[in-house]
């Protein structure tokens, strides 16, 4: 193994499990979906999401502010805060100009875009609010946390579909190794339980259609699964080059050691079931952190809960370890949350990796008979663990792929 260069010093969560870091990762190992009837989605074929519960942007941020902002930029704003504190550092005293933000994001704000729309629609032009745009473009949410945050270097975001917060952290990574940063505000956030979204991914097949049981809807790996469900929420880490963490007497949580990359060059939305670019996102994160595959002592797995996806990935993570290690999916209780999902999957990572503690997989009943995979389920597997690795797989065949190790 390679000495690590990136430290994980902060986090930060907000999901249908919890509204910051410890309540989601409690909810998590509790075992239960978040999933329930969505008024806001009341008539379409599928009207159940995975909603956040009693999040109260207002109270945080203040009403000027949230005037001013969509829900996937209040989400992020709310975990960069959270992360930034866990990390101990103060915006007030830092050199705003050494700190990144790098966020992913599948498609920007859409909760008050569709509003507007509406109002277009019905020629009410004059009622189209001015922050129409700028609350609903998507580098919008690295931006607002550059401005309330301070955090003055480069600032963009990373759309690869579902691997946009892992590609967000993986591209962190690169900011911190180049010297144009000494600290990197990262993660993902999306709010995907619009009306448009369940009914765009609903006419593809990519949902559950378990109407009759909401909460049992979500099932990766299991041998009834028929979808995912939509999630929304936020996930943020704080990264340091290791000496710079050490220099301030930061508390490393976890390491970053390795992150790979590439693209199936298969098909827009289906997985290339030879499983190539996947393998080679792996090989290319173990290279990357100096490891083989029997150092991986957990994977969180991609996990969406979809019959090819779930099944392709099992046949990936055979062929990549003689002996695969244990597998969970968050989305089992959170919902898939698109381009916050690599994101939030990666904190879990580390939580995981502190507390030597793999939560389980929800609603896995009986697994798939041609799934070979040690899936936890039931209840939180206590388990040595000094590297984990986090799948993130996406639309347009993009694949990223996430190690972390222990301090």
């Amino acid at each position: 193994m390679t000495s690590p260069e990136i430290a994980v010093t902060g986090l930060g969560l907000v999901t249908a499990a919890g509204l910051d870091a410890s309540s989601t990762w409690a909810g998590l190992c509790e075992g239960k979906s978040t999933a329930a009837r969505d008024p806001a989605l009341a008539g379409l074929p599928v009207d159940f999401s995975c909603r956040l519960t009693g999040f109260d942007p207002e109270a945080s941020l203040g009403r000027r502010l949230t005037w001013r902002l969509d829900l996937f930029s209040e989400m992020a704003l709310i975990a960069a805060t959270e992360a930034v504190a866990d990390a101990r550092l103060d915006p007030s005293t830092w050199d705003g100009s050494r700190v990144g933000v790098v966020i992913g994001t599948g498609s920007g704000g859409n909760t008050h875009l569709a509003s507007d729309y509406a109002k277009l629609q019905a020629g009410r032009i004059e009622e189209i609010s001015p922050t129409a745009i700028p609350r609903s473009v998507p580098n919008m949410v690295a931006g607002e946390i550059g401005i309330y945050l301070r955090a003055l270097g480069p600032n963009f975001v990373t759309a690869t579909a579902c691997a946009s917060g892992a590609t967000a952290i993986g591209t962190a990574r690169d900011l911190l190794r180049s010297g144009a940063c000494d600290i990197v505000i990262t993660g993902g956030s999306e709010s995907a339980c619009s009306r448009m979204a369940s009914a765009a991914f609903s006419q593809a097949g990519a949902l559950s259609a378990r109407a009759c049981d909401p909460a049992g809807a979500s099932r990766p790996f299991d041998a009834e699964r028929d979808g995912f469900v939509l999630g929304e929420g936020a996930g943020v880490l704080v990264l340091e080059r290791a000496g710079h963490a050490r220099a301030r007497g930061a508390a490393v949580q976890a390491y970053l050691a390795g992150y790979g990359a590439s693209a199936d060059g298969y098909h827009p939305t289906a997985p290339d079931p030879s499983g190539a670019g996947v393998l080679r996102a792996i090989a290319a994160a173990q290279a990357d952190a100096g490891m083989c595959p029997s150092d991986i002592d957990h994977v969180n797995a991609h996990g969406t809960s979809t019959q090819v996806n779930d099944l392709t990935e099992a046949r990936i993570l055979r062929t990549a370890f003689a002996d695969v290690p244990p597998v969970t999916s968050t989305k089992s209780v959170i919902g898939h949350c698109i381009g916050a999902a690599g994101a939030i999957e990666a904190a879990v990572t580390v939580l995981a990796l502190r507390h030597q503690t793999i939560p389980p997989t929800a609603n896995l009943e009986r697994l798939d008979p041609e799934i070979d995979l040690d899936v936890v389920r039931g209840a939180p597997r206590a388990h040595a663990m000094h590297a984990a690795m986090s799948n993130s797989f996406g639309f347009g065949g993009q694949n990223a792929v996430l190690i972390f190790q222990t301090t």
